[in-house]
């Protein structure tokens, strides 16, 4: 690879890491041709692009990026592979998934919205984070309750004010 296609590779991955929030750094060597080919038809199903990356050439674009990945880079030992998703825990689930069957991918780490999370023992942590959306779902969720409560008590206690303070007394107790 002449320097020229370095820069260029290093200038490539530079942007991904920019357009992307949520990064994930996993090893898949040792797979074979079929469990390849089978997690990148996972991965393109779920959303995650997933490609295969030179350590150096991750890091100089690690450098290069605006993003603080703390001690990620201390990760690029081995094959690296990078997997890209929207939702911060889709790759975390591909792998936990695939493992059902395989002994890897192993993550090696992850920069998820800022936050940096290194080493394998965390996959189930990442798996359980919430994305933005769900987060979004549960709040409405929170805040409609109360609301339900005081439409449900206009309407059964009919309309009088004596009877709605009765019906929302009667719900507390």
């Amino acid at each position: 690879m002449t320097r020229e296609e370095k820069s260029l590779v290093i200038e490539e991955l530079t942007a991904q890491l920019a357009d992307n929030t949520n990064i994930y750094l996993a090893d898949i060597s040792g797979l074979n041709a079929v469990d390849t080919s089978n997690l990148r038809r996972a991965a393109f199903k779920a959303n995650v692009k997933l490609a295969v990356v030179k350590n150096t050439l991750l890091e100089k674009a690690m450098e290069a990026s605006d993003k603080d990945f703390g001690d990620l880079p201390t990760t690029l030992k081995g094959n690296t592979s990078v997997m890209y998703s929207e939702t911060g825990n889709a790759p975390a689930k591909l792998i936990k998934n695939f493992r059902k069957k395989s002994e890897k991918p192993l993550l090696k780490g992850a920069f998820i919205e800022e936050s940096i999370y290194i080493g394998d023992d965390l996959l189930d942590t990442l798996v359980d984070i919430k994305s933005r959306e769900e987060l979004l779902g549960e709040i409405i969720g929170l805040l409609q309750s109360p609301a339900k409560n005081v439409i449900s008590a206009l309407k059964s206690g009919g309309g009088t004010i004596a009877g709605i303070l009765k019906t929302l007394s009667e719900k507390e107790g």
